[in-house]
């Protein structure tokens, strides 16, 4: 019991299950103005909802480490320990200030894969970039500049550097990255927080976004490459040190090469399985709904070893099942 692979097991509805509570949770407290209440609510719901499944998990990349985070902290165990046996990669509300102020883009986001398959990061930044699928491999490197990647990009896709659009997290950090971009001619879409759908953007046509670049959390750099491994994207990543105390803290993580390139499969491989619920709307998922008696949650589904991609609508009763009330910080 307990020590079985993931072999042909599908987690795809576990997975949805978990973010899909987890984002109705946290969409009670759209535009309430309380990020800390939000991502209380979405943490605690997830984490109820994962000890529900039929796994044997732990907790690889998640809220901090044992004594910073009560729940889902890095090395917790989750599920009913019965089932298979894997590591999960969990942010519960990806995008707690867009949430609290009731801006787009906020999700709900956990991967899952077999023992050993996410990289085991520190809570620190990290430098990034990404495309979607389809592409020549290598079309991207950070240890080239924004031009040349840009223009190797629009070479792959046979487009002009101009046609193409660069998604950048709008903070002081990246002023010098922004003006690489337009000097190179590319367009620029500038969002607030999301880096995770940001990322995922760029293997849906529909989103419009060709490429992410920047500094964004190591966390989310591997949720991101953990959905962006089930299309066969591209991916690359860095950490980033702003003082001393960040590279021990690094070295407490084990990593030995401060100065390492990560490339996708480094960062997730093996049979993921990614699932996102958005609590707000976006450019790929509509944000949970409420009415009398239920709601409703629109989710995305990814899977490595088939490169499926499911979109589900679910419409929620609450009547048989109900939802914590705001307000009850549990």
């Amino acid at each position: 019991m307990g020590q079985h692979p993931v072999g042909d097991r599908n987690l795809a509805m576990e997975a949805v299950r978990v973010t899909e509570a987890a984002a109705l949770a946290a969409s009670r407290w759209m535009g309430h103005g309380d990020e800390i209440a939000a991502d209380r609510a979405a943490i605690n719901d997830m984490h109820e909802a994962l000890g529900t499944l039929y796994i044997d998990g732990k907790v690889i990349v998640g809220e901090g480490l044992e004594g910073e985070a009560e729940k889902l902290y890095i090395g917790e165990k989750v599920g009913n320990g019965q089932g298979v046996k894997v590591d999960v990669a969990a942010r519960p509300l990806e995008g707690a200030t867009l949430t609290a102020l009731g801006g787009n883009e906020a999700l709900s986001v956990v991967a899952m894969a077999e023992e050993g398959s996410f990289l085991k990061v520190p809570p620190l930044y990290m430098d990034k970039i990404a495309v979607g699928s389809h592409l020549p491999d290598g079309v991207i490197d950070l240890d080239l500049t924004p031009a040349e990647n840009l223009h190797n990009l629009a070479e792959a896709k046979g487009m002009d550097v101009s046609d193409l659009v660069v998604c950048v997290l709008d903070r002081p950090r990246h002023s010098d990255l922004i003006g690489k971009i337009r000097g190179a001619g590319a367009r620029i879409k500038l969002i607030q927080g999301g880096d995770v759908s940001a990322a995922i953007a760029t293997c849906r046509e529909e989103s419009g976004v060709d490429v992410y670049m920047g500094i964004g959390g190591a966390s989310e750099g591997v949720l991101a490459a953990a959905a962006l491994s089930c299309v066969k994207a591209q991916m690359e990543g860095r950490l980033v040190f702003r003082n001393p105390d960040e590279r021990r803290l690094a070295q407490d993580y084990g990593v030995e090469d401060m100065d390492r390139k990560y490339r996708l499969d480094d960062m997730a491989s093996g049979d993921v399985t990614f699932a996102a619920t958005a609590v707000t709307d976006g450019a790929l998922l509509e944000g949970a709904r409420f009415h009398a008696g239920g709601g409703y949650t629109h989710s995305l589904v990814m899977r490595a070893k088939t490169g499926t991609v499911r979109y589900i609508e679910a419409h929620h009763d609450f009547i048989t099942a109900p939802l914590t009330p705001v307000g009850d910080e549990g």
